[in-house]
């Protein structure tokens, strides 16, 4: 079984994948959600989990440089939640302070235009977040 690693925005939440091993993640795709709407696109969360065989979830949490949980954390939590309670996959929380950052100072390294970027950060960040939990199990 896989494991699927979400980084959950309040207008996107990046998706990677665990190869089957569980050594590496792979980016699957960025999902547009209206956190304001109550649309968390949950359906497509499991379609994903279907399609890549997934077990467990592990889903960013952004905690304060403090160590507190503030708003974006609570959502994360929140959204964590809703995945075991509707689709009844096991959910991780992991801290990713700074993961979305380090994804954007990869992709700016490589060059990659900024309309690109926007693209691709929040899946690269899942993938960030994906890859330090895999990478800690081992």
């Amino acid at each position: 079984m896989r494991i699927m690693g979400l980084d959950v925005g309040s207008k996107t939440v990046g998706v990677a994948v665990s190869d089957a091993l569980g050594w590496t993640a792979q980016g699957v795709e960025t999902i547009s959600i209206s956190e304001q709407e109550g649309k968390f696109r949950l359906d497509r969360i499991e379609e994903l989990a279907k399609e890549h065989e997934v077990d467990k979830v592990i889903v960013g949490f952004p905690k304060n440089m403090n160590n507190t949980v503030g708003p974006r954390g609570e959502a994360s939590q929140k959204y964590a939640k809703l995945i075991e309670d509707k689709l009844g996959i096991k959910t991780i929380l992991w801290d990713e302070r700074l993961s979305t950052m380090a994804a954007e100072r990869i992709l700016l390294e490589a060059d990659v235009s900024r309309k690109k970027r926007k693209k691709v950060i929040d899946k690269m960040a899942a993938v960030m977040i994906l890859q330090g939990y895999l990478d800690s199990q081992k």
